[in-house]
């Protein structure tokens, strides 16, 4: 392809020519331009060529983008198909930009440059600014190119195309004097520049010519600035006076916009609008929160298992809880893949399946992970223990609630003490609370519901704040002794009643009637010693069971070994030690 232009003079001759019938240029035809205004510079397929006044251009055939540029006006194009030996005419107004645009501002002075293409920071016909012809005399007539202080990438193109660039810095009220080709040539004053206020985009005349650059001007901002991963954020961006924008990471995009975005790590986006009057540069980080906060527990961490035969008498459950803040991938072994917060019970099973004691350890994993390339693990681990043991023999549960009608259990006096709180029970009392403690476990299989309440009393000595202390330190000893020995604290209730509802003598007499286990001779004994065996009566546990009601048989242990032990009182000096429970075997 190629493509040339005339002068006014040979566009007559080569109308002649064609209207003669005689071919101008074999295989070539013809565009003539008509533009308003007249001074617009002409580029053909990209590359500048002339300015449009009197000049027509010569293409080979086919088809052509013909654009017209003056700075101040709004470009116009125009796709042409040029026919060999056909003539094509052109008739364009382009539109001025509105407005004014205001200094400070320096002036540049280009000699040599003929009727050169003049570029502003690029070389694209967007930065075009003028021809040289329009840029070369500070005299009568002025031809200036006007700008605001800076630096410049200036360039002249001539329609070889031959390409020339320098760098011209143009200080306020300054007149720059650039010999194309060569470089600066001088830097003078220009005191004209202090005087000149808003100023139109594009004046000419005769033999004047003003082209006054506007300076480029933009904003940029990234909201919000901190995101966590997956997260978005908004880029607002605007320009004036910029014929190219663009943006890191994004491409070229409009003067002025927004655009979403949506990065996996901390990003500084840099905004570019340049232009012919400078080039505007700011940049605005999204700062990206990658870390996973994670979080694993079980609660409660140990679980009681415990099986008799085939049958299951003890078993719980755990509740695994977790959370993964920051992230979009969450698993937890064994459960597979989970939300990024939750929460699920699991009932305990132990693995091992044979007989003897449990303890054994269940670990839970969690895996969080985000798009952004962080993760983390964490871990919890449940405890389980118990033990599996041989069936025995059957029991009815009948059986065991007639076993559970089983005698109440009796303290010397005045114990236990808050000193010794574990004290106060004689070996006969603990041979029955073994009793009470072996039954009540193998009564929990059919009943797990089961609750035995221990109401506890005290002789009527002392005030009744002193013995409802007295008859609470009894009723948690009797409690203490039976978790110590296999039953669940929570299978327990006591209550402390203290002296309200002490025997009289009547019940007393009418219990040792009652009495299978006593010879007359006991009886007796009981009748003529009643004020001290009345108070021992009282100093008592009562056990009820609470699926039947039934309450444990008020018959007082007058046959037992350690009967002198329970019936002892106090010596004026000092106190009868208690005998203290024997080790636990």
């Amino acid at each position: 392809m190629r493509y040339r232009q005339l002068s006014y003079l040979l566009s007559a001759l080569a109308v002649l020519l064609l209207a003669s019938g005689l071919p101008l240029v074999a295989q070539s035809g013809t565009v003539t331009v008509h533009v308003v205004p007249r001074q617009a510079y002409i580029f053909a397929d990209g590359n500048p060529l002339v300015e449009a006044n009197h000049h027509f251009i010569i293409f080979d055939p086919g088809e052509h983008k013909v654009e017209l540029r003056n700075y101040g006006y709004k470009p116009e194009s125009r796709t042409v198909t040029v026919e060999a030996g056909k003539h094509a005419v052109l008739d364009i107004t382009m539109q001025a930009i509105p407005g004014t645009v205001s200094g400070p501002w320096g002036c540049i002075t280009l000699e040599g440059a003929d009727r050169d293409a003049v570029f502003l920071n690029g070389k694209e016909p967007a930065f075009f600014v003028g021809h040289g012809d329009e840029f070369n005399n500070e005299w009568v007539w002025k031809q200036e190119l006007i700008v605001p202080p800076g630096k410049y990438e200036l360039t002249v193109m001539h329609g070889d195309p031959k390409v020339w660039t320098t760098t011209v810095d143009v200080p306020v009220n300054q007149r720059v004097v650039v010999d194309a080709y060569k470089g600066v040539r001088k830097t003078v004053p220009w005191p004209r520049g202090e005087h000149l206020q808003s100023l139109p985009r594009f004046k000419a005349g005769i033999a004047s010519a003003q082209v006054v650059i506007q300076k480029v001007t933009g904003q940029f901002s990234a909201s919000p600035g901190q995101v966590n991963c997956g997260d978005s954020a908004r880029l607002i961006w605007s320009s004036d006076g910029a014929v190219q924008n663009e943006i890191s990471g994004i491409g070229p995009v409009g003067a002025s916009g927004d655009q979403t975005v949506q990065p996996k790590q901390t990003t500084d986006y840099k905004f570019t609008a340049a232009g012919p009057g400078g080039i505007y540069n700011s940049d605005a980080a999204v700062n990206v929160n990658s870390a996973v906060q994670a979080s694993l527990s079980v609660s409660p961490a140990e679980v009681r298992y415990h099986k008799i035969g085939d049958k299951v008498d003890q078993t719980g459950s755990t509740t695994v809880t977790w959370s993964a803040g920051n992230a979009d991938t969450v698993t937890v072994d064994p459960f597979g893949s989970v939300g990024t917060s939750g929460n699920r019970t699991v009932q305990i099973a132990p693995s091992k399946t044979g007989v003897g004691p449990i303890d054994e350890s269940v670990t839970y994993t969690l895996h969080a992970s985000n798009a952004c390339g962080a993760s983390e693990t964490r871990t919890a681990t449940l405890h389980i223990v118990g033990s599996i043991d041989a069936m025995k023999a059957a029991v009815s549960e009948t059986t065991l609630e007639t076993k559970l009608t089983f005698n109440s259990l009796y303290f010397p006096y005045n114990l236990p003490t808050k000193v010794d709180p574990q004290g106060g029970l004689v070996t006969s009392q603990e041979k029955r609370l073994d009793e009470v403690a072996s039954n009540f476990k193998q009564y929990l299989e059919f009943r797990p519901e089961a609750h035995l309440i221990l109401e506890a009393h005290a002789d009527h000595r002392g005030t009744s704040e002193y013995n409802v202390a007295l008859s609470q330190r009894r009723a948690d000893r009797v409690k203490s002794y039976l978790i110590e020995h296999g039953i669940p604290a929570a299978n327990l209730e006591t209550k402390a009643l203290g002296k309200e509802q002490n025997l009289t003598d009547k019940e007393v007499l009418e219990l040792t009637d009652q009495n299978p286990n006593l010879s007359p001779e006991d009886r007796k004994r009981v009748a003529s010693n009643l004020n001290a065996f009345r108070m021992a009566n009282n100093r008592r546990v009562d056990v009820r069971l609470s699926t039947t009601g039934q309450t444990s048989v008020r018959f007082y242990p007058y046959n037992s070994d350690d009967l002198n032990v329970l019936m002892g009182e106090p010596k004026p000096a000092a106190h009868q030690p208690a005998r203290k429970s024997p080790a636990k075997k």
